[in-house]
């Protein structure tokens, strides 16, 4: 695993979602980046406690967040196919543009998720 950082522009905040029988919560803050001939989007995940960080963030803040590279290996039952995710968690963040003037910071859910035996493939 490695830390790194992030920038670009808030385009999306979902709703914080619960998955799993022990209520693993997390939500997804979707930032837009110019590339000059496209536009990129980087989905990163705030999970656990940290969900409730990004309350403040609005769509066309500036952020730069710190995230956690992390690789996930899955499969539903020994014959069917396996398959690998990754996903960028949040750690900390801090609004360095627009009208929030926010900043938080992200549990390490890895420490408390734990457990084999979750259903959800992420």
């Amino acid at each position: 695993m490695s830390d790194a950082k992030v920038r670009g522009v808030v385009h999306l905040v979902e709703e914080t979602k619960t998955y799993g029988q022990k209520g693993f919560r997390k939500r997804m803050v979707v930032l837009e980046q110019d590339k000059g001939s496209f536009t990129n989007y980087v989905p990163v995940e705030f999970t656990r406690d940290a969900c409730d960080t990004v309350d403040g963030l609005k769509k066309g803040d500036e952020v730069e967040i710190v995230y956690r590279l992390n690789g996930r290996r899955w499969q539903r039952d020994a014959d069917s196919e396996v398959k690998f995710f990754v996903n960028l968690e949040a750690l900390t963040y801090q609004v360095v543009g627009g009208s929030s003037g926010a900043s938080g910071s992200a549990n390490d859910a890895f420490a408390e998720a734990g457990g084999e035996d979750d259903d959800a493939p992420f």
